[in-house]
């Protein structure tokens, strides 16, 4: 499997993930910052204890004098008391005065070398000797004109075996505590989680036959409520197409099966009984005719769908819509003769840009119309016109019967028909309208219906691109 198809983490391993990762860091950081602690105290506990043993072997050795068996008693009782520590004295010639037993500092004085003037935690040393490790100091000391060396040092093995114990326990503490943190995001994840499951389940119940059920955003927490009004809004998105959806379906069947009974129906007339081929001619130019009906019916509905889907991509060219209604005129021009019916143009817009063929077959669908509904001896008008700086118009205006108020909002929507009881021959399949109004959208504009008693009018107004 590829990595880019690996499954993404849950939601629950990432909290996890990210919850174990700062536990563990803050644990180690706090952890290191408390054995530092620890430490630090320990050394400054030995500093101060090392500087206490070197002032008392300095007053031993002032008490001492000169004489060297005084000397050797005084020293003998400096550090008295104090256990796991010990000092060692030598003279000026390097010459070991006395040394505590039960330690062997001869290799001290190399390591602390030089000698220090003030003893405090930064600069005291470690060193291992003889399997034992020590922390110690070494002091110059000039006492009744003589000088003399001054090793102290503690014996380490306490603190170490402390420190190991402490640092033990600590490791068990923050495993104990990581993995009680641990599950307490665990369970705080999911409970976290649980309004999403019982989403989630709410959201699996609706099916296509109850697109009317909402979901109710108070019933969940604050974060979830855009979530929820989101989904309220999608679904009522989807009832509302499924709902045109099977309007679409049902009317498509509708349409679809008038022509198809009348060409099975003359179909088996003409089967019924043997005719000349007069007649059979006549039976297939009929079947014909209701056949082209029927390829238009259906290149109409899949123009609709791809409209439905984002696929009408108009091209952009620039049009002068006086010379392109000019142009529709001089195809009309035979069918308004025929009707006695004048085509006449108004106004002037400046050039837009948009798809020619498209357009035209906007602009055809509603001269079709205009003529179609016109009495005999009037005129249908064209006006071209700017009602704005944003837009300009272009609007088809006819004498003929009022369209009701009530049927002007629905009049671009497929298949609909303001008397259902004309005859196809005479109003179409009722695509045409709907054809116009995708036309003038892709083209980023809007349409308009309004009819009075005298005349009707449909106007499409485009975005002025100048």
């Amino acid at each position: 499997m590829k990595f880019t198809d690996r499954q993404p983490l849950s939601l629950a391993a990432r909290v996890m993930v990210f919850v174990g990762l700062a536990i563990g860091l803050s644990l180690i950081l706090i952890g290191s910052l408390l054995l530092n602690t620890v430490e630090r105290h320990f050394a400054e506990q030995d500093a101060g204890e090392l500087a206490v043993m070197t002032e008392a072997v300095v007053k031993a050795l002032r008490n001492g004098g000169d004489d060297p068996a005084r000397r050797r008693e005084a020293l003998s009782n400096a550090i008295s008391g104090h256990h796991g520590v010990y000092f060692q004295v030598r003279d000026g010639q390097g010459e070991v005065l006395y040394g505590t037993p039960g330690a062997d500092l001869s290799h001290a004085a190399n390591i602390l070398t030089p000698p220090v003037t003030e003893i405090h935690a930064g600069n005291l040393k470690t060193w291992q000797e003889n399997n034992k490790i020590f922390r110690g100091v070494l002091t110059q000391n000039d006492i009744m004109g003589m000088s003399y060396s001054v090793i102290t040092a503690i014996d380490m093995g306490f603190h170490l075996q402390f420190l190991r114990e402490f640092r033990q326990s600590l490791w068990v503490i923050m495993s104990l505590a990581g993995a009680l943190t641990l599950l307490a995001a665990w369970y705080g994840v999911h409970q976290a989680h649980a309004p999403l499951h019982g989403l989630s389940d709410r959201m699996g119940d609706i099916q296509a036959d109850r697109l009317h059920v909402r979901l109710d955003p108070s019933s969940v927490p604050s974060e979830l409520q855009g979530l929820v009004t989101a989904f309220n809004h999608m679904i009522g998105r989807l009832e509302e197409s499924f709902t045109r959806l099977s309007h679409f379906s049902a009317d498509i069947a509708h349409e679809l099966r008038t022509p198809l009974t009348n060409l099975i129906t003359q179909s088996q007339v003409g089967l019924g009984k043997a005719r000349t081929s007069e007649e059979y001619r006549e039976l297939l130019y009929s079947n014909l005719e209701e056949q082209e009906r029927l390829a238009k019916m259906v290149n109409d509905m899949l123009w609709l769908a791809k409209s439905d889907h984002g696929l009408l991509k108009p091209a952009q060219e620039p049009l002068n819509l006086a010379i392109e209604v000019n142009e529709l005129f001089d195809f009309f021009e035979a069918l308004a003769e025929e009707r006695q019916i004048r085509l006449a143009l108004e106004g002037q817009v400046p050039t837009i840009q948009g798809d020619r063929a498209m357009l035209r077959r906007a602009v055809s669908n509603l001269l079709s119309n205009a003529i179609r509904h016109t009495p005999s001896g009037e005129k249908v008008l064209v006006q071209l016109a700017r009602p704005s700086d944003q837009e300009v118009s272009l609007s088809i205006q006819n004498p003929g019967p009022e369209i009701p108020a009530e049927h002007l909002s629905n009049i671009f929507d497929r298949f609909y028909r303001v008397d259902p009881s004309r005859t196809r021959q005479s109003e179409g399949a009722g695509l045409g309208l709907a054809i116009v109004r995708s036309i003038v959208e892709a083209h980023g504009g809007r349409v308009k219906a309004a009819s009075t008693r005298s005349k009707t009018t449909f106007t499409l107004f485009f975005p002025d691109t100048t």
